[in-house]
């Protein structure tokens, strides 16, 4: 389109007009539901069929053998080989471009043998960013401090304490990995037994985040580096080791968005630290989308950047469907805009000041339901995407198919969508499904809720499986045992 975007007008305009198929390629369409309703010709290729066939904009491939998947990489590079992908994306033609939740170097070879364009940095910078050791030093860069670390190679319990003192992080410590999801890859250190417990895990890496342990709070910002400034989502709650939903205790199960989650004092300067951390990523040579977790520590009241996403991520829905989204436009459609080759002036500071006014943000909440047993079944019966509906007595009942989240008509309603199906296998840690309602899911002291609880207890009613028998030669196969969200 041969114009600038100088306006939300404009940007609102140019994708409502847009010619050219973008896709988003990953499991599921997740983590940027709803996006096609505002970007024409934009696509789903999902490995995962969540909808039954019925979403309009959902293209599943049929099952074709491959070699086990331990990755969302392993996925998308499977879907990109798959002839059904192949015809579907070259009978819609033009000049398509791709953008997905995680891909590699495989990922962009095989995309440009499509013809595709990747919408992202490359997959080396977002690697090296996603490194848990990277950040602080990008944060340090960029004036935003982290909980005060060490960064350091641990060979014992004895060395970890002397770097402890030597940098004066006390003696209760959290230990993480450069890379992986917090439930698995970060360790509370209080003594010698804590660190045998987890000792291989620590000692096999080069360098580890070892930080002093903080009484916190954690939030998650999602926020999109551009030519014209950094874009700044709201901030979200998490909801983390709930055992209702998650068999990790440190695990991030959920979000919520809502006005005065945070007091403003807190809020602008998390604002201000995602906007001088954005613009550090562009001078490192990053753009686009990316999802900053916070710490903000309840006794001194400091705020402290945690970690780094550079990607769309679990709370991405949250974000793209907030009241200021609706206003103005999805956050991702900024990230769109910044790869397709418009020229663009948007004025970020009037946008992020708008977007800071609590009007602009309106209250949801989400949770991630996982099968929190500890042996494996295949499911027999599983809840259908769609809406349910929650009578007086807390009870669920299923209403009516939709792929819509703005289907809930009030909090007795919410949106399921499905990840675990029937033929599908059970084990703990697999992902079940999302559950998405109007309101709160955490009481004022972050615990889930009675309603919550009433919600996560009645669709999970609707799941039924039946043993699997396995002999010494054949392992019950474990579909999606890595993290898909």
């Amino acid at each position: 389109m041969a114009f600038k975007v100088k306006t939300i007008s404009d940007l609102r305009l140019m994708f409502h007009r847009n010619e050219r198929p973008i896709y988003f390629i990953s499991a599921t369409n997740f983590n940027l539901l709803g996006i096609d309703q505002w970007v024409n010709r934009f696509r789903f290729i999902s490995y995962i069929d969540c909808f039954d066939g019925r979403h309009p904009n959902v293209f599943v491939p049929q099952e074709t053998p491959h070699d086990e998947f331990t990755s969302i990489e392993d996925i998308n590079n499977y879907m990109l080989q798959h002839k059904d992908v192949i015809d579907f994306i070259e009978r819609r033609g033009g000049s398509p471009a791709a953008t997905f939740l995680m891909f590699d170097e495989k990922t962009e070879a095989l995309a440009k043998e499509l013809g595709m364009e990747v919408w992202f940095p490359p997959a080396k910078l977002r690697q090296r960013c996603d490194n848990k050791m990277e950040t602080v030093r990008i944060g340090n860069k960029a004036g935003v401090a982290s909980v005060p670390n060490a960064l350091e190679k641990v060979s014992s319990f004895a060395n970890l304490m002397e770097i402890a003192e030597r940098n004066g992080l006390g003696k209760h410590l959290v230990l993480q990995s450069a890379f992986g999801d917090s439930g698995h890859t970060t360790f509370f250190i209080s003594n010698e037994d804590d660190f045998n417990k987890h000792k291989d895990d620590i000692c096999k890496d080069p360098e580890i985040k070892i930080m002093k342990r903080i009484n916190c709070r954690g939030a998650t910002l999602e926020a999109c580096a551009t030519q014209s400034g950094t874009l700044v989502g709201p901030m979200l709650t998490e909801v983390v080791g709930a055992s209702e939903l998650t068999p990790y205790k440190g695990g991030w199960c959920g979000n919520e968005v809502f006005p005065g989650s945070f007091s403003e004092a807190v809020r602008a300067k998390v604002r201000e630290m995602t906007e001088r951390f954005g613009n550090q990523l562009i001078e490192e040579g990053y753009r686009g989308y990316f999802d900053l977790d916070f710490l903000i520590d309840q006794d001194g009241g400091e705020v402290y950047l945690g970690e780094l996403n550079p990607r769309v991520c679990g709370a991405s829905p949250m974000t793209n469907h907030a009241a200021f989204a609706y206003a103005d436009a999805p956050l991702f459609l900024f990230h769109l805009l910044e790869f397709s080759g418009v020229p663009f002036d948007l004025n970020v500071s009037e946008i992020n000041e708008r977007w800071a006014q609590p009007h602009f943000i309106d209250s949801w909440s989400q949770v991630v339901m996982k099968y929190t047993e500890q042996h494996v079944d295949q499911v027999t019966h599983a809840p259908g995407t769609g809406i349910y509906r929650m009578s007086e007595d807390g009870s669920v009942s299923f209403q009516r198919f939709d792929y819509n989240r703005q289907a809930i008509d009030s909090e007795r309603e919410a949106f399921f969508l499905r990840i675990t199906g029937p033929g599908d296998y059970r084990y703990e840690g697999a992902d079940l499904g999302i559950l998405i309602t109007r309101g709160r899911s955490m009481d004022d002291n972050f615990k889930l809720n009675l309603r919550a609880r009433d919600w996560i207890r009645g669709i999970k009613q609707y799941y039924a499986g039946r043993p699997i028998v396995t002999t010494e030669h054949e392992a019950a196969p474990e579909p999606g045992a890595f993290k898909i969200l």
